[in-house]
């Protein structure tokens, strides 16, 4: 079965960090996708305690993470990965499902689902 969310080695580490600096550890990292951005729709990620009813759990590197049911379709396949440059370090995030993607990289639409742009 192809995975939902596919997270790398690296970005797993640094995930690892933010829940220790944070005071997140044991908590689950939620993907997720918003409405918004230039394309129309944005990707979050976040920890939170509880999974939803809605959600499903995935497990990579040790790390428990949520998708809603809702947003597994967009996210399907999607590949989060964490490069450090001399410009500081971010996450990248690969969608195959993205069909168009906005000049800051940071919004996307897919076939089904445009969402709501709005200026960058």
């Amino acid at each position: 079965m192809k995975e939902i969310v596919i997270i790398s080695e690296a970005a797993a580490y640094r995930i690892k960090e933010m829940m220790v600096h944070n005071g997140e550890e044991g908590s689950l990292l939620r993907v997720s996708v918003n409405g918004g951005g230039c394309s129309g729709l944005s990707y979050g990620m976040g920890f939170e305690k509880e999974k939803q009813e809605e959600d499903i759990e995935l497990q990579q590197h040790d790390i428990d993470i949520i998708v809603s049911k809702e947003d597994a379709s967009i996210l399907d396949g999607t590949k989060i990965d964490y490069k450090e440059s001399l410009m500081g370090g971010g996450f990248t995030i690969d969608n195959p499902n993205a069909i168009a993607s906005c000049g800051c990289g940071s919004s996307f639409r897919t076939a089904k689902k445009e969402g709501t742009p709005e200026s960058c």
